[in-house]
């Protein structure tokens, strides 16, 4: 049987530990010797890689409010990011920068992950920004440094066409994202909304001849000790511009995730053996 956690037992302590991780998680910041990207400029000429992703997850099985929500989040929290250069040897961390967010707005309760069960919470939501930066890194040049994949997946993809293995989860003083700029050029994040998408971009002051694929091979799941889990490869490809020949290509990791949604009948399951 796991044993449960002190917070868990005196849910009163929460605040209290999350001020804690907080403040201890921003002196290893301060002392780490990382210079962390925050300067905000003109967009840089050339486009360099770029992903979106759906707004509104209408596969949720909850309360659409919740995304309305959610949308409302992310629109606060891309705002303490867009337009940030990321200089020569320069870290971007995710919350080094979204601890700025209540200069935007209030955030409302959207739908977060909590000991494995979906619940509302006030800023829930802002890891579908993460993701799609994570997402938008692993298509650049920037070295990943920190990135946290989620141990269980509660909702279905928001549409066919989403990768799975290349999302990063958060946590303020916990849980972080962060790429550096080991090059010698400079980028710069571009967070955009419309009606129906995200978007994410990554510019740069230099162009290339090259651009980066992200997909995914060898899909399945199975069944261990009465719960299912989803297995994917998460492959990186890098092509020419102009031949789109494939110049180099390789797996990056293997994604295990625990699925905590209702899987359609006709997905094939492995079971134990």
């Amino acid at each position: 049987m796991q044993r449960k956690r002190l917070t868990q037992i005196m849910p009163f302590l929460i605040p209290i530990r999350i001020w804690q991780r907080t403040l201890f998680y921003k002196i290893k910041m301060f002392f780490d010797q990382n210079t962390y990207a925050k300067t905000v400029g003109e967009i840089l000429p050339y486009e360099i890689s770029s992903t979106k992703s759906l707004l509104i997850n209408e596969n949720s099985g909850y309360d659409l409010l919740y995304q309305e929500n959610k949308v409302h989040n992310l629109k606060i929290v891309s705002k303490t990011m867009n337009m940030i250069y990321i200089y020569p040897e320069e870290t971007f961390s995710f919350f080094y920068l979204a601890k700025n967010s209540h200069r935007y707005g209030k955030y409302k309760k959207g739908l977060v992950l909590i000991d494995n069960k979906i619940v509302p919470k006030v800023g829930g939501g802002i890891c579908g920004l993460s993701n799609l930066l994570y997402l938008t890194f692993l298509k650049s040049p920037l070295t990943i440094i920190e990135r946290h994949g989620h141990k269980v997946k509660s909702l279905p993809n928001a549409s066919p066409s989403d990768l799975d293995g290349v999302d990063a989860t958060i946590s303020d003083g916990w849980l972080d994202l962060k790429v550096r700029n080991d090059t010698n050029n400079i980028y710069q994040v571009v967070i955009e909304f419309d009606e129906q998408y995200m978007y994410c971009r990554i510019f740069s002051n230099q162009d290339s001849d090259n651009y980066t694929v992200i997909k995914n091979n060898n899909h399945k799941y199975f069944k261990k000790n009465n719960k299912i889990y989803e297995s994917v490869e998460v492959i990186k490809e890098i092509k020419n511009k102009k031949t789109n020949e494939i110049i180099d290509s390789q797996k990056l990791y293997d994604e295990v995730v625990m699925i905590t949604y209702k899987l359609p009948k006709d997905i094939f399951i492995k079971e134990d053996k």
